[in-house]
């Protein structure tokens, strides 16, 4: 392929970047990421792409990236810096413009903020608009997409508003929650970042990005927990300061810490599109934020099931088990694994006949007191057996489970139909390992407010007991009939 179709893109480890890079490639252009740990980025990047060594903040590290590029994404900013983060980001566009200017780069495509030029725009919205304008000074052609909030599972504002919204039945909330924004889709925001590749210009361009409602924050978490089924009580404060809510954030979402304060002050400010060039330039209509959330919950399950735990998490590396399980997105997991010496089709016939006459392998008691109480409060209980005793296919009830997807020897997948606070999973994957099996058994649920959270809390000693206990039993059973 020709330099013609060589793109640069920084930030390919961040949350835009990372989502970016995939569908560059799809999109059949050859895609060069500059990291500054190219060893860490390697493995997590599709076939074909190339990962070169180079930091902004060293200007003499970037030509090499530059050679033979024709179009250059900036999506890189350094807000989580513990120091000035407005001097590196000065520093590290002045290299990014300089390197591409000197290597000929055709244009440069930068994803800021929303907000209106004035004295009192918060920090963080004044350097993004500073990013853009230092940019564009050094002479190659710039396009700048200016968003509000991004909604997306991973992004930034969605995750505060995940964290905020789980967590507290009652919220205090300050002005700052009912300023107005024009959210827009991280899709919606993929997509002009990619149309942006190939649209004709003779010089530079800012277009203002954003969904069709507006809306605030207190709007975006009501419609958050209106989806998750959650009744949240909100109590407008006046004296609720930037610094006292970033501090609060703190404390409840402790992910937010560091950036809470520059996110607060950005959040004040409205974010609305007053210039509607995009509209007019791109045949790109973005989906309203009731529509954006929901896509994100449901993107965010369909990641989840694709996702291959025994890569994603250690089980058998020494590591001590955290104290409730690993974290993905608003699901908490537990996860463990057993060498088996057995085939791998003795192991899944094994997998394949838990439940009904054969029992839970370990514990079976347990399993019936369990059901006994789900039957108390209006649940299916454990008494409805399996259509077959060695076979499954997708739909069958397994006692308070039922079968989600089965791949017939490497893996299946039960979802729980009895009363919980929350949905749960119990998975199963059969993998070969050196003439033994390896058999990864994850259980995962997604809690639904508190009462879902003190539910998994609440049962996860026993779970450390039932859950490794169902594990062995399983790998005797394969063992026993290989």
């Amino acid at each position: 392929m020709s330099d013609a179709k060589l793109v640069l893109l920084t930030g390919a480890s961040g949350y835009v970047g990372g989502r970016l890079l995939p569908l560059l490639v799809d999109d059949g252009w050859r895609v060069r990421c500059l990291a500054r740990r190219p060893e860490h980025l390697r493995p997590r990047v599709p076939a074909g792409v190339e990962v070169v060594q180079g930091d902004l903040l060293d200007a003499a590290s970037l030509s090499t990236a530059m050679r033979g590029v024709r179009a250059a994404f900036y999506l890189v900013h350094s807000m989580g810096a513990t120091g000035d983060f407005e001097t590196q980001d000065r520093l590290a566009v002045d290299n990014f413009a300089a390197a591409a200017r000197a290597a000929g780069v055709q244009r440069i495509i930068y994803l800021g903020g929303l907000g209106e030029d004035q004295p009192e725009l918060s920090a963080h919205l004044r350097s993004r608009h500073e990013v853009g304008e230092r940019l564009r000074a050094h002479g190659v052609p710039v396009i700048e997409f200016r968003a509000s909030i991004i909604i997306g599972s991973g992004s930034l504002s969605f995750e505060m508003i995940r964290a905020l919204v789980e967590r507290l039945p009652v919220m205090l909330t300050p002005r700052w929650v009912n300023v107005a924004a024009q959210p827009i889709a991280i899709g919606d925001v993929l997509a002009y970042l990619r149309a942006a590749l190939t649209l004709p210009m003779s010089g530079n361009a800012i277009f203002e990005i954003g969904g069709p409602d507006r809306v605030s924050y207190g709007d975006l978490m009501r419609e958050y927990a209106r989806q998750r089924g959650l009744r949240r009580l909100m109590i407008p404060v006046p004296f609720l300061t930037p610094r006292l809510s970033s501090l609060w954030l703190g404390l409840v979402t402790p992910l937010f810490a560091r950036v809470g304060r520059k996110l607060i002050d950005s959040i004040r400010h409205p974010t609305i599109v007053r210039d509607d060039a995009a509209a007019k330039t791109f045949s790109i209509r973005p989906i309203g934020a009731s529509e954006a959330i929901a896509r994100a919950l449901r993107n965010e399950d369909s990641h989840f099931v694709q996702t291959r735990w025994s890569d994603a998490l250690s089980a058998t590396g020494g590591a001590p088990r955290p104290w409730g399980g690993a974290r993905f997105g608003n699901r908490l997991v537990d996860t463990r694994s057993v060498r088996v010496a057995a085939s791998p089709a003795k192991v899944f016939a094994a997998v394949e006949r838990i439940g009904g006459q054969t029992g839970w392998h370990y514990a079976n008691w347990l399993w019936t007191l369990r059901g006994w109480l789900d039957l108390l409060v209006g649940g299916v209980g454990m008494r409805r057996g399996r259509r077959d005793p060695a076979r499954l296919q997708v739909g069958d009830v397994v006692d308070c489970w039922r079968v989600e997807a089965i791949e017939r020897g490497r893996r299946l997948r039960l979802q729980a139909e009895m009363k919980l606070p929350g949905r749960a999973w119990l998975d199963f994957e059969v993998r070969p390992e050196g003439g033994h099996t390896r058999l990864t058994q994850t259980a995962s649920f997604d809690p639904v407010g508190l009462l879902g959270l003190a539910y998994w809390y609440g049962v996860w000693p026993l779970h450390q007991l039932v859950f490794a206990g169902m594990l062995r039993g399983l790998a005797r059973s394969a063992e026993r009939n290989q």
